[in-house]
């Protein structure tokens, strides 16, 4: 799948309020091998936004491959992804009814497809 038929991801979950300060400083400096694990994973443009007042952390990306399944089965394959999730996990809260990891059977963060998008001009 090339660029322009990638496929705009959306994810969110509940950051644990007392993890904020953690979270942020782990962020500031992700592990490389999560990084090359997400490039592998086909996922471009990737960014997590923290809404404070709601304490939700939302992240979005694009898929640019053909088998997203696959994909995210690798990544969760990946050893110092798992070390990562386990780490972050704890941090926050997930929306997903039976949900109890990243890399489980049921996803951790709420995932939705964003088929669309609107157009603002000015």
């Amino acid at each position: 799948m090339s660029t322009s038929q990638a496929k705009r991801m959306c994810q969110i979950i509940k950051l644990k309020p007392e993890a904020e300060a953690e979270y942020k400083t782990i962020h500031a400096d992700v592990w490389p091998g999560v990084l090359a694990a997400i490039a592998r994973a086909n996922i471009i443009d990737y960014s997590i936004h923290y809404y404070s007042p709601l304490h939700l952390l939302i992240a979005n990306f694009k898929y640019v491959g053909n088998d997203f399944q696959k994909d995210m089965t690798e990544m969760a394959n990946d050893e110092e992804t798992r070390r990562w999730w386990k780490l972050t996990d704890g941090m926050q809260e997930s929306f997903v009814e039976g949900a109890t990891g990243s890399g489980g059977d049921i996803p951790w963060w709420k995932v939705n497809i964003l088929f669309s998008h609107i157009m603002i001009r000015s």
